[in-house]
């Protein structure tokens, strides 16, 4: 019996021992898991705060600037408004040419060519006013119609040969001069015609109806006028109109009547006018 009493308390012993051993060994890992974890809460923490400071220095030096622009804007605000300039009274000076008369130097050909130019149109106004001078003089003397010619030779001042002219290649020969139809417009009422007059051809072109073509042969100081008083298909009427008396008959006429033989011009024989076709 003694045997079996001192044998269980030392079975209790031993499991009591035991169960203390877990225990602490426990405690001691409970222990080392709570100091871990807060040596790694302290790391974190340390950590959020070093951030937390970053942050914050930041926020503080964006805080300066944003103080300083509005220092600034308040400056600029509270200056006074800058004073207009000072008008100034322009004194009037004298008239200055805006620009430098600038001389060239003629050139010699320039001023041939403008001298040939103006003797070219003093030669045109000349026989402008010829024309115009001559017109003048005819004006009022031009017949329309073959009884209205007969008056006009009924005058005695000048002699006229009337004339029909078909288009052709021949020249028609009418007084001083010779006379070929190129072209008769009906629709226009023109002509185109060829002279030939002292050994020499012109061309006189569009020719318009009762309009006088007027020149001056070689013995003679008053105009030959040649008349077109009717147009028509491929033909012209018409007449010649010459002085009475070329320059060699009237010095003959003077010189006769400066030695006493002279004969009376108004007696002088009268050109029966050509009976029209």
């Amino acid at each position: 019996m003694p045997e079996e009493l001192n044998t269980q308390p030392s079975s209790t012993t031993a499991r009591l021992s035991g169960g203390m051993k877990a225990l602490i060994l426990v405690l001691v890992l409970g222990l080392a898991g709570i100091s871990g974890y807060s040596y790694w809460q302290h790391g974190k923490t340390a950590t959020l705060a070093s951030q937390n400071q970053a942050v914050a220095a930041v926020l503080q030096q964006t805080q300066q600037q944003v103080q300083a622009l509005n220092a600034k804007l308040d400056a600029i605000g509270s200056r006074p408004a800058p004073e207009p300039p000072p008008v100034v009274a322009r004194v009037s000076k004298p008239h200055v040419a805006a620009h430098r008369v600038v001389r060239r130097r003629e050139d010699p050909r320039w001023k041939k060519v403008q001298e040939q130019l103006d003797a070219q149109n003093k030669r045109i106004d000349d026989t402008q006013a010829a024309l115009e001078g001559t017109k003048s003089e005819l004006s009022g003397s031009i017949a329309r119609t073959h009884d209205e010619l007969v008056v006009l030779q009924r005058k005695g001042e000048r002699n006229y040969f009337e004339f029909d002219i078909n288009k052709s290649k021949q020249f028609h020969s009418n007084g001083p001069v010779a006379i070929r139809l190129k072209k008769a417009n009906v629709k226009h009422q023109y002509a185109d015609m060829e002279l030939y007059v002292d050994d020499a051809k012109l061309t006189q072109k569009h020719v318009n109806l009762l309009q006088p073509v007027v020149f001056y042969a070689s013995d003679s100081g008053v105009p030959v006028e040649i008349v077109v008083n009717k147009i028509s298909k491929n033909h012209i009427h018409g007449y010649v109109s010459e002085p009475k008396y070329k320059k060699s008959d009237l010095t003959a006429m003077e010189s006769s009547a400066q030695s006493g033989n002279g004969t009376d011009t108004n007696t002088a024989p009268r050109q029966k006018l050509p009976v029209p076709r």
